[in-house]
């Protein structure tokens, strides 16, 4: 038998020692993370819980709305407390059972379908529109800035102006100038896109839209296309025409307000103002009716030097340039200004001349006539 107060015998021990700790503290760190395992793996087995919403109370149970728009009378979970209508929930699949509800910002759906900026545009952007602009702000941007006035007069303010003339004469730059002016937040929508995107869901749009600007309030309500949802009504009983038609009706109800639409303003804008149903321009909806011509000589002028203001322009005859541009639009002046400066950068010149305006117009006026065909033979 071995001699345990040998020293060798006793440095053979307390290496065993060490290294049985050694396998005792190794097998403890596994057997803690196969138990973190596990619980894990049981965690992603366990079913997913649904998230919906709050439609209504009723004692301790709630009427819920799932996903797919369907509605549910359901439990709700003893420690699921102060619950309110219109709160996101947390339910169990099978049951529909509330378990806890969830914290979480308002959004909203139509927001990747809508533009919503801070417009930075001024009225001095915009040319040749003195009269309009002035009709604009007392519409849009005195009830906005000065509510008291009409209520020491007396009067409730209009809800929106209709916007209506040819193409590119500075309709959507009043709107976006009014909301700038307000400090309000900037909604635009082409009614085109409500038909030809959301069949079915049109009317579910409008009124979603609407929630949105009163959130955001203050805002102003841009739709462009007007015509394309608000057209005269007929009896074609297609259901691509009762849809829309249905979008129609629930626009001219959020008009109406059967909610207060609080500080939010709505400016429609057409190029088809004939075509329109009477009843979106009946007093209490859109009753202003606010026509944006195309530029008079003054009017011109102006808009050209909005648009030419940074360039470097060499002599030219600014009589005949302006002549020249009757009967073009805002927009087209802009282009004009555009390829001016286009002629001059081919030709490696930093000072845009005369000769380079005057081929502008002619090559704008050539697009011009070129579209005015094509829509003839189209619809001719």
């Amino acid at each position: 038998m071995e001699d345990e107060s040998n020293p060798a015998f006793e440095n053979v021990m307390f290496r065993y020692t060490l290294n049985v700790s050694h396998l005792e503290e190794e097998n403890r760190v596994l057997r803690d993370t196969v138990q973190k395992l596990r619980t894990d793996l049981d965690k992603f087995m366990e079913p997913a819980l649904m998230v919906c919403e709050i439609h209504d109370l009723i004692g301790n149970n709630a009427v819920i709305r799932v996903p797919n728009g369907n509605m549910f009378y359901v439990n709700v979970a003893p420690e699921c407390k102060s619950l309110k209508v219109g709160d996101l929930v947390v339910a169990e699949q099978k049951n529909l059972t509330v378990l806890k509800n969830i914290k979480s910002s308002k959004r909203f759906n139509v927001e990747k379908f809508v533009i919503i900026e801070k417009p930075s545009v001024s009225w001095d952007q915009i040319g040749g529109l003195e009269s309009q602009i002035n009709e604009v702000k007392e519409v849009i941007e005195l009830p906005l800035v000065k509510p008291e006035l009409f209520v020491k007069v007396g009067i409730t303010p209009p809800k929106g102006v209709l916007l209506h003339g040819p193409p590119g004469t500075g309709k959507t730059l009043l709107a976006k100038a009014v909301a700038a002016s307000t400090n309000s937040t900037f909604i635009e929508l082409v009614g085109s896109e409500l038909v030809q995107k959301f069949i079915g869901e049109g009317a579910k749009l409008v009124k979603e839209i609407f929630e949105l600007a009163r959130h955001k309030a203050p805002a102003v309500v841009f739709i462009d296309e007007l015509d394309a949802i608000a057209a005269k009504r007929v009896d074609l009983g297609t259901s691509g025409e009762r849809e829309v038609q249905r979008t129609f009706m629930q626009l001219l109800s959020e008009i109406d307000g059967f909610k207060p639409l609080d500080n939010v303003k709505i400016i429609g804008c057409t190029n088809r103002k004939d075509i329109l149903d009477s009843a979106v321009m009946r007093p209490g909806r859109l009753d202003r009716l606010i026509k944006v011509p195309l530029p008079n000589e003054k009017g011109i002028e102006r808009i050209f030097d909005i648009h030419s203001k940074n360039m470097s322009i060499g002599k030219i005859n600014r009589k005949k340039v302006f002549e020249l541009m009757k009967s073009m639009s805002g927009a087209e002046i802009k282009a004009v200004c555009t390829e001016a400066g286009y002629f001059a950068i081919r030709e490696e010149r930093t000072i845009v001349s005369g000769s380079d305006f005057m081929k502008a117009i002619e090559k704008i006026k050539q697009e011009d006539s070129e579209d005015g065909k094509d829509y003839i033979k189209m619809f001719g």
